[in-house]
């Protein structure tokens, strides 16, 4: 019998950008993640930034295919994609591209009723962007 382990407070997802200040100015200047600390080492720095609420959504792939589909129309995804919730993500897939994130695919409804945007962002990450639509 496998017994679960307990206490598990946050996740934190940790990116090493090879541009570490365009990176910074992304995500917590323009998608406006807070930041919640700031470290230094010899040469190196680290920020942390507040993302609200996290999830660990684990897919297999073909559910990983089926979301890109559904997404961008063909698979696109590598095995990490970071989705943030925002109160209007047709708004923020233009405030993101603005700030060099470049499009993969358009905000689009969602067959769970969201509305869901693709992006390469800084740090090379994947981003969905999506806004729940309740009960429209």
């Amino acid at each position: 019998m496998i017994v679960a382990m307990t206490g598990v407070r946050e996740l934190r997802l940790v990116v090493t950008a090879d541009d570490y200040d365009d990176a910074l100015r992304f995500y917590r200047d323009v998608l406006g993640l807070p930041e919640r600390a700031a470290f230094s080492s010899d040469g190196g720095r680290v920020t942390i930034l507040d993302a609200g609420r996290a999830t660990l959504e684990i897919a297999d792939p073909p559910h990983a295919e089926f979301i890109d589909r559904v997404e961008v129309g063909q698979r696109v995804a590598g095995r990490i994609r970071v989705a943030f919730e925002v109160d209007d993500s047709e708004r923020a897939t233009r405030t993101l591209e603005a700030a060099g994130a470049r499009v993969i695919a358009e905000p689009t409804r969602t067959p769970w009723n969201s509305l869901n945007a693709r992006l390469a962002a800084p740090a090379g990450l994947q981003l969905t962007l999506f806004t729940e639509l309740g009960g429209e």
